[in-house]
């Protein structure tokens, strides 16, 4: 990875996260704050790089597996609303999730991969 790609994925994952963050603040409904939140703006920026050096088939590898990721979301954001809910302290709430957000996309992928056995 060359210093052009690293300033497109800080300048087009940055800005959607600035886009997120000021469309919680301005607008009136707090609930589109948390839907701009979960924009995939690191995945779209990967796909988008992997695309242009490596072409659309590489593109749509790194695409399939942001799905475990994906799916690794939602299971955080559950995790950090039942933490928050539980310990009303929202920084350990954050660290669990990310920590649950990283374990369950790898187990998923070890799913995927191994299959389920009997």
């Amino acid at each position: 990875m060359d210093t052009k790609d690293l300033l497109y994925r800080f300048l087009f994952g940055g800005l959607a996260v600035v886009l997120s963050y000021v469309a919680s603040v301005l607008l009136p409904w707090k609930i589109i704050g948390g839907i701009f939140a979960a924009f995939p703006a690191v995945m779209i920026v990967a796909v988008m790089m992997v695309g242009i050096k490596k072409g659309s088939k590489e593109a749509a590898k790194t695409a399939n597996g942001s799905v475990y990721g994906m799916i690794g979301c939602f299971i955080c954001v559950i995790a950090v609303l039942l933490m928050l809910k539980w310990t009303d302290l929202w920084l350990v709430s954050l660290i669990i999730g990310l920590v649950v957000w990283f374990f369950s996309s790898i187990f998923l992928v070890h799913l995927r991969e191994n299959g389920v056995r009997k």
